[in-house]
């Protein structure tokens, strides 16, 4: 199976990274496809804890070829920070490949991103402020700049003076904000230039060359399949596609070229930001959820909304995606409690759903329909094999299983890159 898209099956810090690390070993290339430094990822090797906010997570795996494609918006100082951080504890980031025609983000996105959320007030969405939205934007707006754009300096300062004509009426005018200049724009963004040059290519030749040859290849998303701008909790979604779809829109690719989807999901639910959330934990039940599975921003620190484990996002989840596999994460974070509940359904004014509502606001007055499973008390972190663990725990995964609409591959029981159960093989 040489191409194997990698998603996040709820809203996110479902552990994609830790199942790309794992995964690492069997690649050849690792391409981060959407998204930016707004999504974070915690990958534990021995006792060495690493915190990757806009690098693909195989650039930890030795012999793998990190690539971050053209569906990413790059913010360069951040890029060199993270690079120059892996670097000074060891990492061999030279491999690292970089789209040409993936967007930048500029100084004045960031700028723009933060004092537009602040005057949303109560309606704001909840960005992390890092400028991921207004660039992608930009994008769609035909202002965007791109990374090839940094080595032609006459198109580079056309392009920044034709979108600070705009976004600077609106910083003046609407947030009572400064103006931006062209010239501290261009220094901002050329003060990496000559640095990122030798890592520019044009990864979809790459890719499909690679493909063509054999090599395995492993598409990364960043953020989740219920953040994604079209099949997402819209509004409150990200800026981009976090679909298994968007790994040939955001890498250069053809759809027929993947073999295998695999979906990440926590044995229970977590999101950041606002917006719906059926199964959401507001009591000491939640704050005990939250403490124990260490719900807590990789990229911001923000403490995680958490809930109950919801099969009808699991089985929306499959269906956009078209899942073959499930990598079910943090079972051991509910070790501990007499009973497990699982939403199973929805009650919407007095119907029951099975699968995801059509429109927002039935989604949004969503009541849970709850199973409950017997939990258990035995501390699974070592176990190996599906046998290992107690019975009950083995129910809960079965059971989770047969409600989610795809097989369960491999269950993480520990942050550890070795603590997980591998029940059927995802690559060969």
């Amino acid at each position: 199976m040489p191409a194997v898209v990698v998603v996040g099956a709820q809203w996110g810090d479902e552990g994609k990274g830790k199942a790309t690390d794992q995964l690492g070993a069997q690649v050849d290339y690792v391409v981060k496809f959407n998204g930016g430094n707004n999504a974070g990822h915690t990958v534990v090797i021995g006792d060495e804890k690493y915190a990757l906010h806009l690098l693909p997570s195989g650039i930890l795996s030795p012999g793998v070829t990190p690539v971050i494609g053209n569906g990413v918006v790059v913010d360069l100082e951040v890029l060199f920070s993270e690079l120059d951080h892996l670097e000074a504890r060891g990492v061999d980031i030279s491999t690292l490949l970089v789209s040409a025609s993936a967007h930048v983000i500029p100084p004045y996105n960031r700028t723009l991103d933060k004092v537009t959320e602040r005057f949303l007030g109560k309606r704001q969405i909840g960005t992390t402020g890092r400028g991921i939205g207004p660039t992608y934007a930009d994008k769609m707006n035909r202002v965007g700049i791109r990374i090839q754009d940094l080595y032609d300096e006459k198109i580079l300062r056309e392009k920044v003076e034709g979108a600070l004509d705009l976004k600077n009426q609106i910083l003046l005018k609407v947030y009572n904000r400064r103006a931006v200049t062209v010239d501290e724009t261009l220094d901002a963004l050329l003060a990496f230039a000559d640095r990122l040059e030798p890592m520019v290519a044009d990864c979809s030749l790459v890719l499909n060359r690679a493909l063509d040859e054999g090599r395995t290849v492993l598409f990364e998303a960043g953020q989740a399949t219920m953040l994604d701008v079209d099949h997402g909790t819209y509004p409150f979604v990200t800026s981009s596609s976090a679909t298994a779809a968007g790994a040939c829109t955001g890498s250069g690719i053809g759809p027929t070229r993947i073999d295998s989807v695999v979906g990440v999901i926590k044995a229970y639910t977590t999101r950041v930001g606002e917006g719906p959330f059926p199964t959401e934990l507001n009591d000491d039940v939640g704050e005990w959820l939250r403490k124990t599975g260490g719900e807590y921003g990789t990229t911001t620190g923000r403490p995680r909304r958490v809930g109950w484990y919801d099969a009808v996002i699991a089985r929306y989840a499959s269906r956009i995606n078209g899942l073959t596999d499930l990598v079910v994460t943090k079972l051991d974070t509910l070790t501990g409690l007499e009973k497990v509940p699982v939403c199973v359904a929805y009650d919407v004014d007095g119907t029951r759903c099975e699968e995801m509502p059509a429109d927002q606001s039935s989604f949004h007055h969503a009541v849970p329909v709850y199973e409950y499973l017997p939990g258990w008390w035995e501390d699974i972190s070592s176990a190996r094999t599906f046998e290992e663990l107690p019975a009950n725990a083995r129910a809960y995964v079965e059971y989770l299983e047969s409600i989610s609409g795809t097989r369960i591959s491999v269950i993480g029981v520990g942050p550890q890159r070795e603590a997980a159960i591998v029940r059927h093989a995802i690559l060969g």
